[in-house]
């Protein structure tokens, strides 16, 4: 076990040093903007400001699946937020979403906009806007929700806490990592356990719940995320496994999961959407890598 015993936290903690590690330059301990930047507004009802990361997949992926049902008033186009560079710290930014994280939703729809931040507070707003993937009967509508609040209160520890200190923290420490990676596999545990009954998280149905948590845990269990599928031994969870692999055949989900990207092949990446013929041109282009 490694010794804890060389640091001891001081009577009043101040900001005086990066914390280090691979988002240190844009780790503070205070809120508001660094720079004056408003946020572009394209021609849609709804706008987005997010980056293909687990939590901006989540509201990709239920635009389009909102889309693909015929709500055409969830039009919308996304701009990308550069977190690396502090996009999320602009002053627009800011107003759209205080707490300075992607995604952030503007909906311009009624006589003044609305602002919609945090990316479970999204989906479920969009689910009541349009009446979809969100049940009705009471008992099922509240295990998706639960489900919901349980994607949110879980995965910092999938992310902020495993994923930190086993991918991006400046040096490797065993306490955090075994204490994270302990919490992770039982999270996947409860999953594969519900999805042993249940083929989606709420019930027979696809619902919000299932898009909150699949980019997060699916992600995992198919060693997307921190590449640590084999240290998690991400296999064992047959459950979860048929579940992501369920979901990821969806064609909502595989439009949603390209909006936004900057990073993969380059015919999975859409940087900026705003109109379905974006998707289009990258159809042609995977046409032809694959000639």
């Amino acid at each position: 076990m490694t010794d804890a015993s060389a640091y001891t936290p001081p009577k009043v903690w101040t900001w005086n040093k990066e914390s280090g590690g691979r988002f240190a330059a844009i780790n503070r301990p205070i809120a508001g903007p660094t720079h004056d930047k408003d946020l572009p507004v394209g021609r849609h009802p709804l706008q987005l400001y997010s980056l293909a990361t687990p939590n901006g997949v989540k509201v990709t992926v239920m635009l389009e699946e909102l889309l693909a049902l015929g709500h055409g008033g969830a039009e919308y186009d996304a701009w990308m937020i550069v977190i690396s560079n502090g996009d999320q710290f602009g002053s627009g930014f800011v107003a759209a979403n205080p707490n300075s994280k992607i995604p952030a939703l503007v909906d311009r729809s009624g006589p003044r906009p609305i602002r919609v931040f945090e990316s479970g507070a999204i989906l479920l707003y969009l689910a009541e806007k349009f009446g979809a993937f969100l049940p009705t009967d009471p008992a099922t509508r509240a295990e998706c929700l639960s489900w919901l609040m349980w994607q949110m209160g879980s995965a910092p520890y999938l992310g902020g806490g495993f994923g930190h200190f086993y991918a991006y923290a400046p040096t490797k420490m065993e306490y955090p990592i075994d204490r994270f990676a302990m919490e992770v596999k039982r999270q996947m545990d409860v999953l594969d356990r519900r999805l042993a009954e249940s083929e989606f998280l709420a019930g027979p149905d696809y619902t919000i719940a299932d898009m909150a948590v699949w980019p997060w845990y699916g992600g995992l269990a198919k060693g997307l995320l921190y590449e640590a599928g084999e240290f998690l031994s991400v296999q064992d969870y047959k459950h979860v496994q048929r579940w992501t692999d369920q979901i990821a055949e969806r064609p909502a989900v595989q439009r949603g999961r390209m909006v936004n990207r900057a990073w993969g092949e380059p015919s999975s990446q859409l940087i900026e959407r705003h109109d379905a013929s974006d998707f289009e041109l990258k159809t042609q282009d995977k046409v032809a890598e694959a000639g």
